[in-house]
């Protein structure tokens, strides 16, 4: 077995990703593995461009970048007063599959812990799954926590 000395787990802060995390934490704890918590800010595309809006879109990208930085430093903070050694990323870009794996390469993170709620039917046609794209072209092991 190849040696696991980092986990990366994305998260979008829902309780989904909060599973992942405790089964991160064994993890770490029984191979001295550091976790990487990333967060991944997706690019805001609308379907129309109608010329002029009355919402500023540089501030509601601000104040949810923000948010998400918060929400992340409380995870981090939290994981790291159980001893465990932690790394925060929040990575913007293009699609979360996508940008999960570039991470996992250029940081040779030995596997990915992820969670899945399992959507079906044509909620999983419209929207895919970063799960399942992710498991496609991963440059590491994924391991999968199916939540119900």
């Amino acid at each position: 077995m190849l040696p696991l000395t980092s986990i990366v787990v994305p998260t979008d802060f829902s309780e989904h990703s909060d599973i992942a995390i405790v089964y991160a934490k064994e993890w770490a704890v029984q191979f001295s593995a550091t976790i990487h918590l990333v967060h991944i800010i997706e690019p805001v595309v609308f379907p129309m461009d109608w010329g002029y809006s009355p919402i500023d879109l540089s501030t509601v990208e601000k104040q949810y970048v923000d948010a998400a930085h918060q929400q992340l430093i409380q995870k981090v903070e939290s994981i790291r007063k159980e001893g465990i050694s932690i790394i925060p990323a929040i990575v913007h870009g293009g699609r979360a599959s996508e940008e999960i794996n570039n991470y996992c390469i250029q940081h040779a993170i030995s596997m990915i812990c992820m969670a899945t709620h399992g959507r079906g039917g044509m909620e999983h046609l419209l929207l895919g799954s970063t799960t399942e794209r992710l498991m496609r072209k991963s440059a590491c092991p994924i391991m999968v926590i199916k939540v119900p």
